[in-house]
């Protein structure tokens, strides 16, 4: 019994791995060696490695945000409609007498001329003045625009000289800025700003 199970043994000893029979029947005489696969830790690592390199590749690419928490603009064009300052337009019953004080205001004439709009060319931009029979003198504000001086004060102190009269008195609004406005005898508000820091897009 014994002898038998020891047989029995040496036959499996002797019974070459099941890779090597896989290779046998197609490998040429003397390559009969079994199959090596790559380690299981070695693929780990590579997945990983590629992983790591997809992730900040994707990091490097993405677009960051305007500001911390602030959800991005659905249409992108929509943080760059405004151009700039185009026009301001002023109203007037007397579109005649308005074209002749701003005339004065401004030291030129008015380059566009008709009977529905007098517009100048105020340092590249519009200040427009249409008639309106509704436009009664002194009205609230409906936001102002304020026009660029060297020096609000004497700016101000003209304008009053010339006609207008006191609505924002000139005053420093911080870092050397200041601003002021009046009403033009039309009953417009007109405001004039001195900005040392102020540089005209080219």
């Amino acid at each position: 019994m014994a002898r038998k199970y020891q047989r029995k043994r040496k036959r499996r000893r002797a019974q070459p791995p099941a890779e090597t029979l896989r290779l046998s029947a197609t490998a040429p005489a003397g390559l009969e060696r079994p199959v090596r696969g790559v380690k299981l830790k070695t693929v780990a690592n590579f997945v990983i490695m590629i992983s790591i390199l997809c992730l900040l590749a994707f990091l490097a690419g993405r677009t960051p945000p305007t500001a911390a928490g602030a959800a991005p603009a659905e249409n992108p064009k929509e943080s760059t409609m405004f151009l700039g300052l185009r026009t301001g337009k002023y109203s007037t019953k007397d579109l005649g007498k308005a074209k002749e004080w701003y005339t004065k205001i401004l030291g030129q004439k008015p380059y566009f001329d008709q009977p529905f709009y007098v517009g100048f060319n105020v340092g590249g931009y519009e200040l427009g003045i249409t008639p309106d029979d509704k436009a009664s003198p002194k009205r609230e504000e409906a936001g102002i625009a304020y026009w660029g001086v060297e020096d609000a004060r004497a700016a101000y102190k003209r304008l009053l000289d010339a006609g207008a009269t006191p609505f924002e008195e000139v005053q420093d609004v911080g870092d050397g800025i200041l601003i002021g406005a009046v009403h033009d005898p039309f009953g417009n508000v007109l405001g004039v700003i001195q900005n040392p820091h102020f540089k005209a897009a080219e």
